[in-house]
């Protein structure tokens, strides 16, 4: 009796010693930190396509359990809302997702865009503008790149669209967020760059992965990045890099225009 007990023990030892590593690393990553990789070039100027960042799980689950809360100007990891699958957007990459495949298991890709507006926060654009509960959030921190490379969008339909609604193809160039509801934008502001909250709505806080709070890889990138404005399939691979190489490894900090009060009033 005693050495079949022995030998039981003995089996659930060599069991835990094969699923013990596989259970710290889900905890880890799923309630510590873990990292998450950039496909496409919807973040650019700031983020390039296949960079590394990590991204504090923690934080997430204090805010769904109501402590603080993300933060205008973040970077957020999030699943674009259920809808976006169902409706090609503009004919950009999202929309490729649409097929057979992810319509059958409703997979949705993994997003990283910015914070622009919070729940209760009144979201106005015109013109490539943004304004957030009626005061104009300067867009410097990506428009003199953009303004630059002659792809600065300031006339098509996202460039004055803040909600669209994907039942009539009606559009408005404002929102008021609801209660859990984040509106987030790419830093890309070509015309066809970044497929967001303009175009598939406001995302759920339960759709919010994380805060991307850190660049880790590479530890270094060409300074200079020439985007192709006319590119519209895959943008990312009509990018030219350039110059001298400079360290990549840094904190991703709000832009200052996310810094003045923007409260509701």
């Amino acid at each position: 009796m005693y050495k079949n007990l022995i030998v039981r023990f003995s089996g659930w030892r060599v069991l835990w010693s094969w699923l013990e590593p596989l259970v710290l690393a889900v905890v880890i990553t799923q309630f510590g930190v873990t990292l998450v990789g950039v496909d496409g070039a919807s973040m650019m100027p700031n983020l390039r396509d296949h960079e590394r960042l990590l991204v504090p799980k923690y934080e997430t689950w204090l805010h769904k359990l109501g402590v603080g809360d993300f933060k205008r100007g973040d970077i957020l990891v999030f699943k674009p809302p259920t809808q976006a699958l169902n409706r090609p957007l503009l004919g950009n990459w999202l929309g490729q997702w649409t097929n057979q495949w992810t319509n059958q298991f409703n997979y949705r890709p993994f997003l990283v865009k910015r914070l622009i507006g919070l729940p209760g926060d009144w979201v106005r654009m015109s013109g490539g503008e943004v304004f957030v509960n009626g005061a104009r959030v300067s867009q410097q921190f990506t428009a003199a790149y953009w303004r630059a490379q002659g792809c600065w969008d300031q006339s098509s339909l996202i460039a004055d669209n803040a909600r669209l609604d994907t039942a009539t193809g009606r559009v408005s160039s404002e929102v008021t967020l609801g209660a859990g509801q984040y509106f987030l934008m790419g830093d890309n502001r070509s015309a066809v760059g970044s497929e967001d909250s303009r175009l598939f709505g406001p995302v759920a806080q339960r759709d919010i992965a994380g805060r991307a709070a850190a660049v880790v890889w590479p530890m270094v990138r060409r300074r200079v990045a020439n985007y192709e404005c006319q590119a519209t399939s895959r943008p990312q691979d009509h990018v030219r890099f350039s110059g001298p190489a400079a360290l990549n490894l840094r904190l991703l900090k709000r832009p200052a225009a996310f810094g003045e009060s923007l409260s509701p009033r």
